[in-house]
């Protein structure tokens, strides 16, 4: 008997409306991934024609479990990350309501990035709580380091961006802890709440429920040259004309960090390399990016807030050029 072929509804552009995007590559197709109803999912053979499938990649059915994880989750899910590992494809997506750190990290799993209908639930990664955790569990991206270990970074707002080792499943390492590796500022204690008794210390149990000030997420570590460069986007998104995005960059020689910048600050306080902003002319912001080297070419992706379209968020992609060991935008 045949195998059943499943048609899905697209559409093509050379603009694709798009937010949070990542990259795959598989058999002379690129691949796009991103925020949206389901996990978006777009295909090019070229760069600059993009078929946009109508239908997400879990064709409208979230596992049970996102929806215990978090309470009040839609089918609107964040910012994907997709990596070949060991034969594999294995994608993280994040769940979360907007300013909320109740939230959760999801993995699924594929033979084929063509298999539209392969992507198996392999449950959750890692989740936060407000008041329990002072991170927020979504802007995944996974991490090979030169030993083939998986690791995973993440974050937005609270303390910024975190780092955990994964064992070969891309579950979290038995007795692995999360840890901060990047702020938008050096940390205070006098920039965060007070806690019962007038501590700047948070007990457990005690953390902020809030975003705050610490503008600061969606992580990307790219391996070029000997060094793990550390891309994060600072300030705010999700804003049309009033979006203030922009991307910078710090490298370490080790997945664990410290990430400097150009200067030898630590992006743990604060230090960063600009990357790309809003040219005023084209993108009022720029923003949550990832790199790849495909076929031997160094490129850069991310969205832009595009003014001719009123603000509209849509794909960016740039070629990488390096100087003095720093990526510079071609």
């Amino acid at each position: 008997m045949g195998a059943a072929i499943s048609v899905v509804a697209s559409f093509s552009t050379p603009v694709p409306f798009v937010h949070d995007p990542v990259m795959a590559y598989e058999d002379g197709t690129y691949y796009v991934y991103s925020t949206g109803f389901d996990i978006s999912e777009m295909r090019s053979r070229d760069l600059h024609t993009w078929d946009v499938d109508r239908e997400g990649v879990l064709h409208g059915k979230l596992p049970s479990w996102t929806r215990d994880s978090v309470p009040g989750l839609r089918n609107h899910l964040w910012a994907p990350d997709v990596i070949r590992f060991n034969g594999r494809w294995y994608m993280a997506y994040s769940c979360s309501i907007f300013g909320k750190n109740t939230s959760a990290i999801g993995l699924l799993s594929n033979d084929r990035l063509s298999n539209r209908q392969g992507w198996r639930d392999e449950g959750c990664i890692i989740a936060s709580r407000g008041g329990r955790d002072n991170w927020n569990a979504i802007d995944p991206n996974f991490v090979i380091d030169d030993n083939n270990n998986p690791w995973m970074v993440w974050g937005s707002f609270w303390d910024g961006i975190q780092l955990i080792a994964l064992d070969s499943n891309m579950h979290v390492r038995a007795g692995a802890k999360p840890r901060t590796i990047a702020r938008r500022f050096a940390f205070n204690p006098r920039d965060i709440p007070e806690a019962e008794g007038g501590s700047h210390h948070f007990a457990p149990g005690n953390f902020p429920q809030v975003a705050g000030q610490n503008a600061i997420e969606a992580p990307f570590v790219f391996k070029h040259d000997g060094y793990y460069y550390l891309f994060v986007s600072w300030d705010y998104c999700c804003m049309g004309m009033k979006s203030t995005y922009r991307v910078v960059v710090g490298r370490s020689k080790s997945v664990e960090g410290p990430y400097l910048d150009n200067r030898g600050i630590d992006m743990i306080n604060g230090g960063g390399v600009p990357v790309i902003e809003g040219d005023k002319v084209k993108y009022e912001a720029a923003g949550h990016c990832a790199a790849y080297n495909i076929n031997g070419r160094d490129l850069f992706i991310c969205h832009g807030y595009n003014m001719e379209l009123g603000g509209q968020s849509v794909l960016v992609v740039k070629d990488i050029d390096w100087k003095d060991g720093w990526p510079v935008l071609k």
